[in-house]
């Protein structure tokens, strides 16, 4: 048997191409447990949100909108506007999984991030036809899982260590910043972006943290229509 076609080796080349996201992936995460820590939550919480959620972006707001003692219900809304995305990485790769048995699906789905997306995607484009091609799914995935959990876990550390009066609020917005830019590469997703900004600063003053949903509808719908244009 030819070696791409064994699920061994699948997997570790699932491994090696996550290897050199980590250098965005683990600072990130270490960013998330200081201010998961300067928000108010416990050292566990803070790591069960990353081995529950497992959603760097969906954490920040939850770590952000917990520090403002925002309503629960607004959270959890949040978080799922938030990880839509997710619903779109899942239906692009569908037509690869859906001969996999419902615990291979359960897995692969818990493992599904933007990172691991991104590289699962283009070896499932392959012209390669590789029947263990999950392997290598499963492989990025656990990855990418392994470094976010010992990143937030070092994060905590380092948070404990690190008095309150510093304040570390700005690192959240600036973390953001960098990771919107990079991805604005054409007119719909320039478009989004500037109704978002200033959709958030127009709808600030709302109650219950809601502002922040109603400026991202509102992107997202200008970003549609731009797309038609």
């Amino acid at each position: 048997m030819d070696t791409p076609h064994i699920p061994s080796h699948q997997f570790w080349q699932g491994v090696r191409a996550e290897l050199p996201i980590l250098l965005g992936v683990v600072p990130f995460g270490m960013i998330y447990g200081i201010l998961a820590l300067s928000a108010g939550l416990s050292p566990l919480d803070a790591q069960a949100m990353s081995s529950v959620v497992f959603g760097g972006s969906s954490q920040f707001m939850t770590a952000k909108l917990v520090s403002a003692a925002t309503p629960g219900i607004v959270i959890i809304v949040t978080g799922f506007v938030i990880n839509l995305r997710h619903a779109l990485y899942s239906a692009s790769l569908a037509p690869y999984t859906r001969h996999l048995p419902p615990a291979w699906k359960a897995v692969l789905a818990y493992l599904l991030t933007d990172e691991m997306y991104a590289v699962t995607i283009v070896n499932y484009l392959s012209q390669e036809e590789i029947t263990h091609k999950h392997w290598f799914a499963l492989g990025s995935g656990l990855m990418l899982w392994t470094s976010w959990q010992l990143s937030t876990a070092v994060g905590i550390f380092l948070g404990s260590q690190i008095p309150s009066s510093w304040g570390l609020d700005f690192a959240l917005p600036l973390t953001f910043i960098a990771l919107v830019v990079p991805v604005l590469r054409d007119r719909s997703a320039f478009v989004t972006a500037i109704v978002a900004s200033l959709a958030a600063l127009l709808f600030f003053g709302l109650p219950f943290k809601l502002g922040l949903l109603a400026a991202a509808f509102t992107a997202i719908a200008c970003g549609l229509w731009s797309e038609k244009k």
